[in-house]
């Protein structure tokens, strides 16, 4: 047996006098640290309380619940983290997410308030893994070497983030508190136990290099976290008074600063194929900095973008109609000022004209061409004679890149109806920003770039069919009407907006993560639910086959018993005892039925059952004297079989209606899935890939009349093996199996989600690139 296959608790690297004192340095001072911070929590609420207005009962209630029950929470944070540990030291690696799972039990659904309080300690390990992302990766190897070569994750290692989140649901479990005061107390935590957990890792790392634990990954100086959201934010203040003030001076140079913020993803692949293809550009991207604009990378990709986007109207033979004027006749014709621009497109951000709306609805009809005849044409309206006047080149750069950019977004993103609408009434402000700050095309922080992100997100497949969707649209409706209105030349109101808006999209990804959690409750739940049918419909089939049994008998034991043993199922698994004595009470029934159907005389029917009977006739609602008179139809039947008058047997009192919990609605317009995976044809290789994808992939299902619905992996199933996906608003949207997934990727019907990494401008501006290279593959082709 090679090392890898050893048992953990036999393998050479196992070392227990290291784990005891990784166990000691790290879970006592935890614990201390978390008791500390709690102890100071009762003060914090009463502070609460005080600006809490209408919510103040709930935070002073919360308060006098931490005071009662301080010592009991410590005490279930350290029993928590203590289970993770032990675990560990027994060989196993503890899964955090499986811990969290299975706190809840029985049929019953998750409530929404624990739904919430699980999405807040998940954000809190995440907080702490981002914090402390480097040393956690030296902890994962070095702890899980120690611990006999085990492989530890984020959700594995049982000091990690994770588990730490687990023991802060734990603690607070127990306790009466409103969910608003839980989920207050879990940021809390969030927020002490961060700076103290990133201590102890250092300290523990630190540690087991000292001790020789795998110096090959050296314990090295903690990388700072990323900024908190208020020092984010005094950072875009300052943007906002400076860089991002509104002056006129744009134009095509290199932008101040530079680094990975002027890195964006479409430009990686855009100035590689530049430079492949061309061999003229001078300076571009540091392939080898995976990515990252080298040194004056920003200025050469403006240039090479102005560059093309000449080389496409010449390919088109437009330029001269892009300017406003005909063939030959532009000598005559002088540029419009910038503050001409500036002036015509606030009148269209304004008073949008028909024609510039119709274009947004309409797919076939270009944007930059339409923007450009626009700004000629209301022109005049400044005393500007059309005709003796055209279009600058960088500035007719910026609106064929802005009609472009939206061009594409409206085309590739599932928008439709008010949607489409609303994002198309962007364009003209973003022409504006264009032409203020050309920066916005290479910087991924811009804010209307940002601005944008967040709003297509919100828009993207959302036609209102729900009110937390309705009130999506209603809040992007409100962002919009105010940036049309009160954007002038000062690009701050972007950032200000856009701050406003994310808080409002995080509300609403909160509720569709909830959303998300509840089908996947419902469908573990049901699946749990089919497999108890299944096994008791084979316990009772596998009773009645092939018997002639007393009707009484046979009609409890597929009506009262057959519920009783699924409810058991459901609620303890086979191993439970409620399953096994009811087993016991069947089969102990049929002997007595044998023993009656010899005529056996004399004897006390169902005696030693009694009990029994009582506890499956209330599982279905019958107690008491209802109870007694379906026991003594049993016995009385019994008793006519023994004395052979089968005329005397009784049927069962009228039993009360019980149903077990039914199959989830299914999302209307469901995915249309083929059955019986040993006649599928498909590819197996597609079916390993698909079993395969993590938890949170996209995938686009297409229907048969060609629409893309986009569909998030939320679930795998443990006892079928099947996925479930969710739309957009977090509702169960497909449960299939791998092969059938396969199939429909040999159809032609599922394919992995083309944009998804929530960058909405970035893949436009991809699609840009590929369309203008499309129109002028001759022309540019050379570079002078």
């Amino acid at each position: 047996m090679s090392p890898a296959q050893q048992d953990p608790l036999d393998h050479p690297a196992r070392d227990a006098r290291l784990l005891a004192l990784v166990r000691d340095a790290f879970l006592p001072p935890l614990g201390d640290a978390f008791a500390a911070s709690v102890a100071r929590y009762d003060d914090v609420l009463f502070d609460r309380a005080e600006r809490a207005g209408g919510s103040q009962l709930l935070f002073l209630d919360g308060m006098r619940e931490l005071r009662r029950r301080r010592e009991e929470i410590v005490a279930r944070f350290r029993a928590q983290l203590g289970r993770a540990w032990q675990a560990l030291e027994s060989g196993e690696s503890p899964s955090a997410e499986a811990a969290l799972a299975s706190q809840s039990t029985g049929l019953s659904l998750v409530a929404e308030h624990e739904l919430e309080s699980r999405l807040a300690v998940r954000n809190l390990a995440s907080v702490m893994l981002r914090d402390c992302k480097a040393v956690l990766s030296r902890l994962d190897r070095r702890l899980g070497w120690i611990a006999g070569a085990l492989q530890l994750d984020a959700d594995r290692n049982p000091i990690g983030p994770e588990h730490i989140g687990v023991a802060v649901h734990e603690a607070f479990a127990t306790c009466d508190l409103a969910p608003e005061v839980r989920l207050v107390l879990i940021k809390l935590c969030e927020r002490d136990l961060s700076p103290a957990v990133a201590k102890l890792y250092e300290g523990l790392d630190q540690r087991l290099v000292r001790e020789g634990v795998l110096p090959g990954a050296p314990a090295g100086p903690r990388q700072a976290p990323p900024p908190r959201p208020e020092r984010m934010a005094e950072s875009a203040a300052a943007a906002a008074a400076g860089g991002y003030a509104g002056s006129y001076g744009g134009g095509w140079e290199e932008p101040a600063g530079g680094g990975e913020d002027y890195s964006p993803a479409w430009a990686a692949r855009f100035m590689q194929r530049w430079q492949d293809t061309r061999g003229a550009m001078q300076h571009g991207l540091d392939g080898g900095a995976g990515g990252a604009a080298a040194p004056g990378g920003a200025g050469a990709l403006l240039d090479a973008l102005h560059q093309l986007l000449q080389q496409s109207r010449g390919a088109r033979g437009d330029a001269a109609q892009g300017a406003g004027g005909a063939p030959g006749g532009q000598a005559d014709q002088r540029p419009l000022s910038h503050r001409e621009m500036l002036s015509v497109l606030s009148l269209l951000q304004a008073t949008p004209s028909p024609t510039l709306s119709a274009a947004i609805t309409d797919d076939q009809e270009s944007l930059s061409q339409r923007l450009k005849s626009e700004v000629l044409a209301n022109a005049r309206q400044l005393g500007v004679d059309p005709s003796s006047t055209r279009l600058d080149p960088k500035d007719e750069d910026a609106i064929d890149l802005v009609g472009m950019l939206f061009d594409v977004l409206l085309d590739e993103r599932d928008l439709a109806g008010r949607p489409r609408e609303l994002i198309g009434r962007l364009v003209v402000p973003f022409v504006k920003v264009a032409l203020l700050d050309r920066r916005m095309f290479v910087q991924k922080t811009h804010p209307a770039r940002r601005l944008l992100n967040a709003l297509a997100e919100a828009c993207e497949g959302n036609q209102g069919e729900s009110a937390a969707e309705r009130s999506l649209l209603a809040k992007v409706e409100e962002i919009i009407e105010r940036l049309v209105t009160e954007f002038n030349e000062n690009l701050a109101i972007f950032m200000t907006l856009e701050e406003e808006f994310r808080d409002f999209l995080e509300q609403h990804r909160r509720r569709v993560e909830v959303t998300e959690r509840r089908a996947a409750e419902i469908q573990r739940g049901q699946e749990r639910l089919e497999m108890a049918r299944r096994r008791a419909e084979f316990e009772v089939a596998s009773r009645l086959e092939e018997r002639a049994l007393p009707q009484a008998v046979a009609e409890f034991l597929r009506n009262p018993w057959q519920h009783h043993i699924t409810l058991a199922l459901l609620r303890e698994g086979e191993v439970g005892d409620t399953f096994t004595e009811a087993l016991e009470l069947a089969d102990g029934i049929l002997e007595e039925v044998d023993e009656a159907q010899r005529h056996i005389v004399g004897k006390p029917w169902l005696q030693n059952w009694q009990p029994g009977l009582r506890r499956v006739f209330a599982s279905v609602g019958l107690h008491g004297d209802a109870a007694d008179a379906a026991i003594g139809a049993l016995h009385d039947t019994l008793q006519a079989v023994a004395d052979a008058r089968p005329e005397l047997e009784k049927p069962l009192p009228e039993l009360p209606e019980v149903a077990l919990p039914q199959a989830a609605p299914v999302e209307r317009n469901p995915v249309e899935l083929v059955a019986g995976t040993d006649t599928l044809d498909f590819d197996h290789a597609d079916a390993e890939r698909i079993r395969a994808l993590p938890i949170g992939t996209w995938l686009d299902f297409i229907d048969k009349d060609g629409r893309v619905q986009p569909g998030k992996l939320t679930w795998v199933s443990p006892i079928s093996s099947r996925l479930l996906f969710v739309n957009r608003r977090g509702v169960r949207f497909c449960v299939a199996s791998p092969e059938e997934l396969a199939v429909m990727v040999r159809m032609g019907r599922l394919r992995m989600h083309v944009a998804d990494d929530g960058d909405a401008f970035d893949n436009a501006m991809q699609g840009v690139i590929e369309r203008l290279d499309a129109v002028a593959p001759q022309q540019s082709a050379t570079l002078h």
